[in-house]
């Protein structure tokens, strides 16, 4: 299921130059505003902490990064048409798009989890186990988005768009803000397993950790069936 091929032109995609700048941003601004922080309250803030990690890194950096991995695995090979080159390999296309789905997770991991880690250590030193329990949370939250994202790759010319509208509008604002809107929220389910993780009531989720976990399986699952019967449905010249 994983082809080491495939997997070394996906990461030799996602971290090219350009996109390497952009997936770095967002956690270098995130681990500067929690040292800046951190040096105008004077001191370690538990709730500094879960209002930053909370607010910022776990609401827009991951999705945000999650739609630059997921999208980028496949969405520009399929728009250039060079998709139809690895097509015609004897590569079964489940195992590419499991393939580039582990390396859209480990780079929205790499890039999401390490930096909200750091920042958390900056803002209280892992009091409360609030470093620990958004990292947990980044790293789970990196599989769904991963595989959210690399669906739309699959599906749509304009993934990055409807992933951004999804990952800004739906995770960062009604996310946040709509109540029956955080029940179906990437974010809220990964909220639940910080929770569980994390000392003390300052990190808390409108889903239960049960009901978190199926429902993190399940969209995770299903769209990355759905991304493999899209791409076995691509006809090459030929196939006919």
């Amino acid at each position: 299921m994983y082809d080491p091929t495939v997997a070394r032109l996906t990461y030799r995609a996602l971290l090219g130059r350009r996109r390497a700048l952009i997936l770095f941003a967002l956690p270098v601004l995130l681990i500067v505003i929690a040292g800046a922080v951190r040096g105008l309250t004077g001191g370690a803030d538990d709730q500094v902490a879960v209002d930053l990690l909370g607010g910022f890194a776990l609401a827009t950096m991951v999705p945000i990064i999650g739609v630059i991995a997921g999208t980028g695995a496949i969405g520009p090979e399929i728009d250039d048409g060079s998709v139809v080159y690895l097509l015609s390999k004897p590569v079964k296309r489940p195992t590419i798009i499991f393939t580039k789905l582990i390396v859209a997770i480990a780079v929205t991991m790499a890039f999401s989890a390490i930096p909200t880690f750091i920042a958390g250590m900056i803002l209280n030193g892992n009091g409360q186990q609030i470093a620990i329990a958004y990292t947990i949370a980044a790293l789970v939250a990196s599989i769904t988005y991963a595989a959210i994202f690399l669906l739309l790759g699959t599906i749509t010319r304009h993934a990055v768009v409807f992933g951004l509208v999804y990952a800004l509008v739906w995770e960062a604002l009604f996310g946040s803000l709509v109540a029956g809107a955080r029940t179906l929220s990437v974010q809220q389910w990964s909220l639940a397993v910080a929770q569980k993780v994390g000392d003390g009531d300052l990190i808390t989720s409108d889903v239960g950790l049960p009901t978190a976990t199926i429902l993190l399986v399940a969209v995770t699952v299903i769209t990355t069936w759905h991304a493999g019967q899209k791409l076995r449905s691509l006809k090459l010249a030929g196939e006919e």
